[in-house]
């Protein structure tokens, strides 16, 4: 379903850079096709900010707003480190553009799921990822010079500014969890996975 939902996304006109709708298609199709979790919440967004976004990027598709109320407050944090994980974003944004807060909402929010960061995102790989970054919040994405899994830095940067100190080592080349750090993140698709293995028809929008 999930692949569905983004082919349907993005098979309409919208407005933006059709980089950013592809970020933002990904992310709603894998908040549409998780059981029991609206948009709003899945995203992190507010119900207002939901309604601009797809107004501006999927302005053909009003039915992902179905339901909705503007006094809702999907972006009500779920952890105590999510308004900070935000901030952090926020404090790097790039172009100083409303979808650059969109997308710290919504990266924030994806970075509390189990996966790798890409794939809770609904990405096609870490490149697109890393694109993200450059793209959108680029002081982030050149303290990150030797690539650490972004979860990972993004963690480690918020620990930082507190004094806490998480790692074992004084320096990376002698940290016996190098690899947890610095490996690959590999893995399939969560978009295409979540399409592979559901008979849900797509939704209606």
């Amino acid at each position: 379903m999930a692949k569905e939902i983004y082919a349907r996304l993005m098979s309409g006109p919208g407005g933006g850079d059709p980089f950013d709708r592809h970020l933002f298609a990904c992310a709603i199709a894998m908040a549409l096709s998780t059981p029991g979790e609206s948009l709003t919440v899945g995203l992190g967004l507010s119900e207002e900010c939901l309604a601009a976004l797809v107004g501006r990027s999927f302005p053909h598709a009003p039915g992902l707003l179905s339901g909705l109320s503007l006094d809702g407050h999907g972006d009500e944090p779920l952890t105590i480190e999510e308004p900070d994980l935000r901030a952090l974003l926020l404090e790097h944004r790039t172009r100083g553009l409303i979808e650059e807060e969109w997308m710290a909402h919504v990266v924030a929010r994806r970075c509390l799921g189990a996966n790798h960061l890409w794939q809770d995102l609904g990405l096609t790989s870490r490149a697109d990822l890393s694109g993200l970054m450059r793209r959108h919040f680029l002081g982030l994405a050149e303290l990150n010079s030797r690539d650490m899994k972004w979860k990972k830095f993004f963690y480690r940067e918020l620990c930082q500014r507190e004094g806490v100190m998480i790692c074992k080592s004084p320096n990376c080349e002698v940290c016996t969890d190098f690899t947890t750090c610095f490996g690959a993140e590999d893995g399939v698709s969560l978009l295409v996975a979540k399409s592979t293995l559901s008979d849900s028809p797509p939704a209606s929008f």
